[in-house]
């Protein structure tokens, strides 16, 4: 027998409970949560929106009982965009009809939490990285981080307030660093190790575990477009008459797997056969940023057909 369906839509203070035919409204706290399970009969599968971080502590109270699915609050627009108007209570009631209408869903999980916490580190280092070079100019010297450059500096001696903030940076960035490491040791324990996705060139161990943790069950996903606009990686297209224009692409889908694309298709455009066709059918027509992302939307593509069809990356196809 089909299990129930439930949808939940989350407010910073409050819960609107969708649940065969009525609503219901508790608070967005521990009691709030109890109330749910006396109405929802355990194995019932429950859509919610992602909000921030006010959906959390819900799933991960639900899930344990429950077949929780996170659903990307751009899809939820998109759906609401055919199907009626924006409120609290309709909104339930369309996460609930997405629960059913999109199949399998997204359990959330710890390694969700890693994959956040990674792509703080990893733009926290890149800021850390930007302050650096330009205290090197300050300083007087060529803005590389190399080894070498960065000893002569400390031994340089110069500005002292200048040079203090040197060092803080270089104890910082090791920090941050050493964190990097262990969030992708701890990754690797919550993907499976045989998943396909590992057979696609430019898709390493440490990206590979990213996009499995963001992603979850692909099959939610009927078809790649709904896969791409999920990563935020579709284009935004404008229209006037004769005339179509390309906007870039719409950023609105989840910002950690399209930086976990861009980065892997950095890689892909030198190693993947497909995606360095590509790259170098469209280098005279795009060029630099917007080259690579247009390369991290096909290996999207090309992930969405191997998880979803579970078949190894196949050049030829």
């Amino acid at each position: 027998m089909e299990a129930p369906v439930a949808g939940i839509d989350v407010s910073k203070d409050k819960l609107i409970v969708y649940f065969q035919g009525k609503l219901y409204e508790f608070t967005n706290d521990k009691r709030g949560y109890e109330e749910i399970r006396k109405i929802l009969p355990k194995g019932c599968k429950v859509g919610i929106e992602s909000t921030g971080v006010y959906h959390v502590n819900l799933a991960k109270y639900l899930m344990g009982e429950y077949d929780v699915r996170i659903i990307n609050p751009f899809i939820l627009k998109k759906f609401k965009d055919f199907r009626g108007k924006k409120s609290d209570k309709n909104d339930a009631k369309k996460l609930a009809e997405l629960v059913v209408s999109m199949g399998s869903g997204f359990v959330t999980s710890d390694a969700r939490e890693l994959t956040s916490q990674w792509d703080f580190v990893i733009r926290s280092i890149a800021r850390v990285k930007n302050r650096l070079r330009r205290d090197l100019v300050l300083l007087g010297y060529r803005d590389s981080l190399s080894k070498k450059n960065l000893e002569e500096v400390l031994r340089g001696g110069g500005d002292s307030v200048v040079l203090s903030e040197v060092r803080f940076l270089l104890e910082e960035l090791e920090r941050l660093k050493t964190r990097k490491r262990e969030i992708e040791r701890e990754l690797e324990d919550f993907v499976p190790k045989d998943s396909l996705i590992f057979t696609i060139p430019g898709i390493g161990k440490t990206l590979g575990c990213i996009i499995l943790a963001r992603v979850g069950d692909v099959r939610r996903f009927s078809d790649k477009k709904r896969f791409v606009a999920y990563c935020g990686l579709d284009p935004v297209v404008e229209s006037s008459g004769k005339s179509v224009v390309s906007r870039g692409i719409s950023k609105r889908g989840d910002a950690v797997l399209r930086r976990a694309f861009y980065l892997a298709a950095l890689t892909a455009i030198k190693v993947n056969p497909v995606i360095k066709r590509f790259y170098e059918e469209h280098k005279g027509r795009l060029k630099g940023k917007k080259l690579i992302v247009a390369c991290a939307r096909k290996l999207a593509v090309i992930t969405w057909a191997v998880l979803y069809y579970n078949k190894p990356f196949d050049a030829s196809e």
